[in-house]
């Protein structure tokens, strides 16, 4: 008890409250804006913590990390250009429930839901961290391979149209991923003699073209432009609470999928969305309503996110292992504040642990009343008639690109060339989503199979052989075959109909 009163008094002090405030508003504008992520706010926060304290220096990061995962949704909802790779998992519903008139509801979702999962995360992780690390540290490469082809396989089920085309689109991602020489043998593939693709294709400008450039494509193809709402906006979160009511299963079920997933080194944030998603769909009552502007997937999908920002920090805590890119910055923001990490930290600076728990909480808490102010001054894109927004878009497209990739103007083709991508294979029913998911989930897949491979001296049988293991691996084969074996259901319920 003496440590959770010192940790508050750690907490309520002048500058570490300025922190929290100043570093919450920051991480709202730069999620905000298209192609800037929270990796890339959190980065260029490192200068400043130089001359913070250092429960003041974590502050910032552990608040403007969450504030820019939830403000990586607003341009989502708006001009269906996801924030982050995590967004990308629902960004489709989302923009839908736009077009048809119910931007505040949905953004209200991403809101209150990103509130309540990294309240329900961080409590959680407060109580079963040294559990949960414990579980991070028995998952080997060939644990994370067969969790990534995992991911993978949700390709069949956050896709609208056949699996065929799902898997297709997957494959197309897992291609591009092999561009450029960041695989484990460091070697040129599928560069053309351009020295430009030798760093491979960066996921944020393959998002926003997918996503953004196409959907200005389509619309300057289409005879009637989707109309753009008129009306102001009502209030972010009326309803809200008995969306909570009706959907509590969903959020729970995305809450601990968001833990369990983010608590594993390497995976973060990404992955918890992609998976929350398809499990919400799989086990929903009315799948087909998914992609269309339904709620159900986005609430489990944005309770997922944060509750995952949440647990990805345990192993960097207990272990110095990062569970994502934040919190690889993180670690060494502890090391320079004399935070090391190690499960000596837990009894040691117990007080500082609470601290960074109880910081967690309020950056959760603040982000409702400031959320709802950066939705405010962003609704004015969703008013704004589309002669205007489509130009907007555009300048987005090419900014966001630009700076993700360093400058580098290459990007900018990138996001062009997958614009034109991602309108041809929507036009033809091919899901983008599916791609994405490629793209964002092949180099874990790759790498993680080759260095199993060495270790085992190309042996396959640790693959299987390992308890955790094969049972991932039984559940990929069996998402792999479900498809199949559902295809081949209503044949033989269709030959009994004909029959009778």
């Amino acid at each position: 008890m003496s440590d959770l009163l010192q940790a508050f008094g750690l907490v309520f002090q002048t500058d570490v409250l300025i922190a929290i405030a100043a570093s919450a508003i920051y991480g709202l504008t730069v999620g905000a804006i298209p192609g800037l992520t929270a990796t890339m706010a959190v980065a260029l926060l490192v200068p400043i913590t130089f001359y913070l304290s250092p429960i003041a220096a974590i502050a910032t990061i552990i608040t403007a990390s969450a504030m820019a995962i939830f403000a990586g949704d607003i341009p989502g909802c708006l001009l269906r250009i996801p924030g982050t790779p995590a967004s990308a998992a629902y960004t489709d519903d989302a923009y839908q429930m736009t077009r048809k008139g119910q931007a505040e509801t949905a953004l209200g979702i991403c809101l209150w839901f990103s509130a309540l999962g990294g309240i329900f995360g961080t409590f959680a992780v407060t109580l079963i961290a040294p559990a949960l690390a414990e579980m991070a540290l028995s998952f080997s490469t060939y644990e994370n391979f067969w969790l990534a082809m995992l991911g993978l396989m949700c390709a069949t089920l956050v896709a609208r149209s056949s699996p065929i085309k799902a898997i297709a689109a997957m494959l197309l991602g897992l291609l591009i991923t092999c561009i450029g020489i960041n695989n484990p043998g460091g070697v040129a593939r599928f560069t053309l003699g351009s020295t430009d693709l030798l760093g491979g294709i960066e996921p944020i400008p393959a998002l926003i073209g997918v996503f953004a450039l196409s959907e200005v494509m389509r619309a300057l193809t289409e005879r009637e432009p989707p109309k753009m709402e008129d009306r102001r906006l009502g209030s972010i979160l009326a309803g809200q609470w008995a969306l909570t009511k009706k959907y509590p299963k969903q959020q729970a079920r995305g809450n601990v999928t968001g833990i369990l997933v983010g608590v594993l080194p390497g995976v973060g944030a990404d992955m918890a969305a992609w998976a929350s998603y398809a499990i919400s769909k799989r086990f929903s009552k009315t799948p087909e309503k998914f992609g269309t502007g339904h709620p159900e997937g986005l609430i489990e999908a944005g309770a997922s996110n944060n509750a995952s920002l949440a647990s990805s920090w345990v192993p960097a805590l207990l272990f110095a292992i990062p569970g994502d890119t934040i919190t690889a910055i993180a670690i060494g923001v502890l090391y320079m504040k004399g935070l090391n990490p190690g499960p000596a930290l837990f009894t040691e600076q117990a007080s500082s642990m609470y601290a960074l728990y109880i910081i967690f909480v309020i950056a959760n808490l603040i982000m409702i009343p400031l959320g709802i102010v950066a939705i405010r001054l962003s609704s004015r894109m969703v008013r704004a008639p589309r002669s205007a927004v489509m130009p907007l878009i555009l300048v987005f497209c090419a900014v966001g690109g630009f700076a993700t990739a360093g400058n580098n103007l290459f990007a900018v083709w990138c996001v062009m060339v997958f614009g034109v991508v991602g309108f041809l294979m929507e036009k033809n029913g091919y899901p983008v989503a599916a791609m994405v998911l490629g793209i964002v989930m092949g180099t874990m897949v790759e790498q993680n199979f080759v260095t199993s491979l060495i270790k085992s001296d190309g042996s396959l049988v640790p693959f299987f052989s390992r308890p955790v293991a094969s049972v991932l691996a039984a559940m990929t084969f069996a998402a792999l075959l479900w498809p199949v074996f559902s295809w081949g259901l209503q044949k033989l319920r269709g030959r009994r109909v004909v029959t009778a």
